[in-house]
């Protein structure tokens, strides 16, 4: 028969109460007493009931992600980043998916909340951004962390990029190798981050005295199919646009695949730099030069805010802003002389 809490306190020489404190981390308790009973939990190969310990407490061991984003590479690293933050404790990753353009949602998510109790949520973009969203959270009693490229909220409850600052970069390094018509796939209307590349871009334009016609820029939606629509538009261009910034892989991923589509080479006739480093960008041919955004680092300091005072991780897991960096690859080279 699997040990009870029972077994471990008569073998323990303590009342259940001294190891339920034990189980929850109690600083309640002498080092030897707490040491004598988790011998006895070892020894026992006890394991505490889950759901018992969410009624004691008041609150279940589950953090939960809400996302409404539809670049998949990017919601796995969050999930991964996350998981990694959570490993060897009491915690579990709840995933719920949402519709931000349903009129309904805030009544699902507080449903949900409520439904499961969760010790706390992290919001990923572009529902991050939304402040209604983050006063259900708190006005629910349900502790949360907001994702994005700017910083949108308290450093406690924050996780940010510098997404304007690295596509700056990323622009910049597309000039000094002498490109002057640059193209841009943006994000969708709506998405901080969309707009935050573009400012990035259009800052390193200015400074190099650079005048693009609004027809180098062009949206997608993070989809790989709508950066193979956004580059045939770019491409039908005359004259087209020697290199393309695209705000993530997947639309790079599909610029790419609009330009072999015409026999144009990568890098020799069009040189493409993406925005994430997820895997995709490693995977093409050529390799995709690319903005890393710390997704794995962001999500875990992420979780690492919610379950600080109940985990054991006071270190860099608590930092709130994230600097990206240009991955240069194969697919960036001077334009062709013309």
């Amino acid at each position: 028969m699997k040990a009870t809490i029972n077994d471990v306190a008569r073998l323990a020489g303590v009342s259940k109460k001294t190891v339920s404190r034990v189980i929850n981390r109690s600083p309640l308790l002498s080092d030897a007493t707490r040491e004598r009973v988790q011998t006895v939990i070892d020894e026992l190969g006890y394991v505490p009931n889950p759901q018992a310990r969410a009624l004691a407490l008041g609150r279940n061991f589950l953090i939960g992600l809400i996302h409404d984003n539809p670049n998949s590479q990017m919601v796995l690293g969050v999930q991964q980043g996350i998981l990694d933050a959570l490993h060897g404790t009491d915690f579990e990753l709840v995933v719920r998916p949402v519709d931000r353009r349903s009129p309904a949602m805030l009544d699902d998510v507080r449903a949900f909340l409520e439904r499961q109790r969760l010790f706390g949520v992290v919001l990923l973009p572009p529902i991050s951004e939304n402040d209604a969203l983050a006063r259900l959270c708190e006005e629910s009693g349900c502790r949360y962390t907001r994702m994005g490229s700017a910083m949108l909220d308290t450093p406690d409850r924050m996780v940010a990029s510098d997404d304007q600052d690295a596509v700056k970069a990323a622009t910049e390094y597309l000039i000094a190798q002498g490109h002057r018509r640059i193209g841009l796939v943006e994000g969708p209307q709506g998405f901080r981050s969309a707009k935050e590349r573009r400012i990035g871009f259009e800052a390193a334009l200015a400074e190099a005295g650079i005048d693009l016609p609004k027809g180098y820029m062009t949206q997608g939606d993070y989809t790989f199919a709508s950066g193979l629509e956004a580059a045939r538009r770019l491409l039908d261009r005359s004259p087209r646009p020697t290199a393309i910034f695209a705000s993530n892989d997947e639309m790079a991923a599909g610029v790419l695949h609009a330009a072999r589509q015409r026999g144009l080479s990568i890098p020799e006739d069009l040189s493409i730099v993406g925005f994430d480093d997820t895997a995709i960008a490693a995977h093409i041919w050529p390799p995709l030069s690319t903005v890393r955004w710390p997704i794995l680092q962001m999500a875990y300091s992420a979780a690492v805010k919610l379950i600080g005072d109940a985990g054991d991780d006071d270190g860099p897991g608590k930092q709130s802003r994230f600097p990206s960096a240009l991955v240069r690859r194969a697919s960036v080279a001077p334009p062709p002389q013309e």
